[in-house]
């Protein structure tokens, strides 16, 4: 199993600035560019839209503008289906964005056979203003790479790829389980449904569990998976008449505040220990301890954001049973302490 997700972007220590008496506090919206070639999987495409897009304010207002564009300017695309698309902007956008991202593209240039960026695609990732974060979608990874920004760093791309894009960019630490990386202002996601999960996972890092749990909501996925999680889990729908481990997953759910066995899970299945261990892998790709904490460090992150309960009690309602033991998981799966991430949320979702 690959290593936890490292989270490189800390929530500051800083209290949020008070605005000043009768003032009103505007949010301006966070601009995303989605840079698409021909080739571009329509299903990447709108992951971004979908995502960002709905984002709102308690009030409405936006919190994103996600636009698209070309390297090559305005016009259409073709895309990996039998459709065309009509893009109306180009890369001059590149310039203004605070955040790119490039899904993948199957009508492949230099970037996968021999490393370098097409000169159109070059000039593009040229007029991306320094400090823009950076993301990539499946093997939209390839032109990060091609490009530079992953020399040196930690990063994925979808499992089939893997071995190919160790072999062409040496220099980039890949890898191959997780379904996304975070070096702080460059992320990488691997196949096309991670992409989901790395923008609801900006989505709660810039703004909360709240907002990214209503676009979860809205899409109709699950609000939450870990970067670290496997890729491609053996068994991700069970097989029919298969015994499956749903029935204690929920069982657990609805008890994270008690103390959990993994015999009590087993038993819930009917399986002895072995089989349920192995059967949980093969369907949710960690073991069901990892699996446990991170439902936990969940729950912890919503009660922190949402509650006005005490550190130690959160703790114990999460299941953690001291406000140590809590700190301790969020530390190593957030790089911050509770009071920390409390404050940082809270004032973010609040305004």
């Amino acid at each position: 199993m690959a290593a936890p997700l490292e989270t490189a972007a800390e929530p500051s220590e800083e209290p949020a600035a008070e605005p000043a008496a009768g003032s009103t506090t505007l949010v301006k919206p966070h601009r995303v560019a989605v840079l698409v070639q021909h080739g571009v999987i329509p299903f990447e495409l709108g992951i971004p839209h979908r995502i960002f897009g709905g984002a709102r304010t308690p009030d409405g207002t936006d919190l994103y503008e996600v636009r698209t564009c070309t390297p090559g300017g305005p016009g259409l695309v073709r895309a990996e289906a039998d459709v065309e698309i009509a893009v109306h902007h180009g890369p001059e956008i590149l310039e203004e964005a605070d955040t790119v991202i490039v899904p993948a593209a199957h009508e492949h240039d230099s970037a996968h056979s021999d490393g370098r960026l097409s000169p159109g695609l070059a000039a593009a990732f040229a007029r991306i203003r320094p400090g823009a974060r950076l993301v990539s979608i499946c093997t939209g990874s390839y032109f990060l790479a091609a490009a530079g920004y992953l020399d040196g760093l930690r990063a994925t791309t979808h499992w089939s790829s893997t071995e190919h894009f160790q072999r062409l960019y040496p220099r980039v630490r890949v890898e191959p389980d997780v379904l996304y990386v975070d070096n702080g202002h460059i992320l990488t996601s691997a196949g096309v449904a991670s992409g989901i999960d790395l923008c609801l996972y900006l989505l709660r890092r810039d703004h909360g569990s709240a907002v990214a749990n209503a676009s979860a909501r809205r899409t109709v996925v699950p609000p939450h998976r870990e970067g670290g999680q496997a890729q491609y889990v053996q068994r991700p729908v069970p097989e029919p008449q298969l015994a499956t481990t749903a029935t204690a997953r929920a069982w657990a759910l609805s008890r994270l505040d008690h103390p959990l066995t993994l015999r009590e899970l087993a038993g819930k299945e009917s399986m002895s220990v072995r089989t349920f261990t192995r059967r949980f892998r093969e369907e949710v790709g960690i073991s069901p301890g990892q699996w446990l904490v991170q439902q936990r460090v969940e729950r912890a992150r919503h009660l922190l954001e949402s509650s006005g309960l005490s550190v130690d009690q959160v703790a114990r309602d999460a299941g953690f049973g001291t406000a140590a033991s809590m700190r301790q998981h969020l530390q190593a799966a957030l790089g911050v302490s509770p009071t920390a991430y409390r404050r940082t949320f809270r004032d973010t979702a609040t305004g």
